[in-house]
């Protein structure tokens, strides 16, 4: 793959997101990072350009289509984006004795987790187009494989973006465009260090943006890891549904409700 130069990564002030930033600062890139957190962003974008890369801040918030659409278009027009990571995201969950999300809740992670990728892809699937190049890149994650008893909304979400990524795949690449999924599993990242539950084959940040910068290099289509989570995970979707719904059921976790709100 043509090395990226001008690289828009949403969800930047934090977690993957940041790591994603840091992995690519150099001094031949341009990165343009989206955060809603400004004083986080400062610090990624001033780390960024220690290590010699342009870093613009983008104190952005994903839900808000519009502004994303018309930020991004400007952005595009000046300075032609290579790649494109729709990164941004939240949790929530349940604790051990709740049975169902709060509903405010769960459309606060569905505007964030899904719409938030829309409004960071949508405008940007054109110009690309025309252009006959560029890389759009999904952060989804093995959530999005099979339906987790303790985090129905973000499962949801996580489905729904690995749909939509393997649906654009498919159209896009005719068009000259290179589009990855990254299959992510435990990332040691403030928003995994709110879950209380086994995590088993976590890694760090940094280590996950490596993987997902040298899938992307060599154009994967999927990026999925750690490889023993991801196959056992495939493995549970050839189960019979009641089987591995009991199997789930014995895992004790506890994943604190979003405070977001729409």
């Amino acid at each position: 793959m043509p090395r990226p130069h001008n690289i828009l990564i949403t969800g930047a002030s934090s977690g993957i997101g940041r790591a994603l930033a840091l992995a690519y600062a150099e001094p031949s890139n341009r990165l343009f990072l989206i955060g809603r957190n400004a004083e986080r962003l400062t610090e990624t974008v001033a780390t960024a350009k220690a290590r010699g890369a342009e870093a613009t801040p983008v104190p952005l918030d994903v839900r808000d289509r519009e502004k994303m659409h018309d930020w991004i278009a400007s952005a595009d027009r000046n300075n032609p984006f290579d790649l494109v990571i729709a990164n941004a995201g939240i949790t929530t969950g349940l604790s051990p004795d709740a049975v169902a999300e709060d509903p405010e809740a769960v459309r606060a992670v569905i505007a964030t987790n899904l719409l938030g990728v829309l409004n960071t892809v949508e405008p940007l699937i054109a110009p690309m187009c025309s252009r006959g190049r560029g890389q759009i890149t999904f952060i989804g994650s093995i959530a999005g494989l099979r339906g987790l008893p303790y985090s129905p909304a973000y499962c949801l979400t996580k489905a729904a973006v690995h749909a939509y990524s393997e649906s654009l795949r498919g159209r896009l690449e005719a068009h000259g465009l290179s589009v990855s999924l990254a299959i992510v599993g435990f990332v040691k990242t403030p928003l995994n260090d709110s879950i209380s539950a086994a995590k088993p084959f976590e890694i760090s940040d940094t280590r996950a943006a490596e993987i997902i910068k040298k899938g992307l290099a060599r154009g994967a289509a999927t990026i999925a890891f750690p490889w023993p989570l991801y196959m056992a995970a495939r493995f549970g979707r050839l189960l019979p549904a009641r089987l591995y719904d009991r199997i789930m059921a014995r895992i004790e976790a506890n994943v604190p409700e979003t405070r977001e709100r729409v």
